[in-house]
């Protein structure tokens, strides 16, 4: 895509380019393996803010062995903060608030997470009111589960089974499953979680998911929520495709996935605000030099509905009225 690649450029150029004395240097680490559109988000509110800053954007391509690497020449470079995207880095570059002191992670130096699905559960963060790390802030962007139930169970009023294909190589994914595991008994339906490629410790095989999406169907859900999950993201097609094959409607938290494949419904927060939330905070950090600490878990509150309706059509679940009102709908 031109935008990407013109982000991407831009970071290049700006790598290539020697920085002035005061150039803050921000080291930007993510799990995917491209720049998306929440990276765009967060490089280009760096951007647009005028602050004189030069980032230094490294794609994981979820890849766990470069984390070592990638602290490493973060402390060769001497930056001045960090910015982690998605709970697999977060945990591998800041770690959690337990690791701190033991030298086995980035500390010294201020550092941001976004796109992080739990940080108080993966014991990244204490709570919203703040970190509790003197070197960490954050943000968070996560619809309560509740929500999705509720907005599931409006589309199919019949709704008993939920259905999730999970990543056990990723943290987030698995706090979803037991997430959704509690919530089912408290909010009576019945779930169903289905790992994709068991006991690999590596990134799962894509050829696994429509076979494991079968499986899921006969064992009788009628609704797929994706949860948590970058691999799933990267490998939408196939994820969202098979989903429909089975006549299963996906409910999905990345927006992308309804626009771009064929998930039926998205709640959740814009992926580009997302980035620019987590940008704004950098530059609380370094413009504004608030302390990290002192910094509230920033939250995005703007969440938006979006529906596929040929996927809508295909399947035969259509939104109500009062969904399909406030919804932005893709044809």
């Amino acid at each position: 895509m031109p935008r990407i690649l013109s982000v991407l450029a831009l970071v290049t150029a700006c790598i290539a380019t020697a920085a002035a004395a005061d150039t803050k240097k921000i080291y930007v680490v993510t799990w995917e393996h491209e720049c998306e559109h929440s990276c765009q988000g967060f490089i280009e509110t760096i951007e647009n803010s005028g602050f004189d800053a030069e980032v230094f954007l490294r794609l994981s391509g979820q890849d766990k062995s470069k984390f070592p690497g990638f602290i490493e020449e973060a402390r060769s470079l001497k930056v001045d903060l960090v910015a982690t995207y998605g709970t697999s880095v977060t945990l591998g570059i800041v770690g959690r608030k337990a690791d701190d002191g033991k030298g086995t992670h980035i500390e010294g130096i201020p550092a941001v997470f976004w796109y992080v699905a739990d940080p108080f559960g993966t014991g990244i963060a204490e709570s919203f009111e703040g970190s509790g790390r003197s070197h960490v802030a954050g943000t968070y962007n996560r619809v309560p589960e509740a929500v999705n139930i509720r907005t599931i169970r409006s589309i199919k009023p019949d709704f008993r089974h939920l259905g999730i294909l999970y990543n056990g190589n990723e943290r987030n994914s698995l706090i979803k499953v037991e997430e959704h595991r509690a919530l089912s008994k408290e909010l009576g339906y019945d779930f169903t979680a289905i790992e994709i490629d068991p006991g690999n410790p590596d990134a799962p095989d894509p050829a696994l998911i429509p076979e494991r999406m079968k499986a899921l169907a006969e064992a009788g859900v009628d609704f797929i929520y994706l949860g948590s999950s970058s691999y799933l993201r990267i490998h939408a097609e196939v994820f969202t495709s098979s989903a429909v094959e089975n006549g299963l409607p996906v409910l999905s938290p990345y927006e992308e996935l309804v626009r771009e494949n064929h998930a039926l419904v998205s709640i959740a927060a814009k992926a580009h605000d997302v980035g620019r939330v987590a940008a704004e905070q950098v530059l609380r950090i370094l413009r504004d030099q608030k302390k990290p600490s002192d910094l509230p878990i920033a939250q995005v509150t703007d969440y938006a509905y979006v529906v596929n309706m040929d996927v809508a059509r295909k399947l035969g679940f259509f939104p109500p009225v009062e969904i399909l009102q406030v919804a932005e709908t893709i044809h």
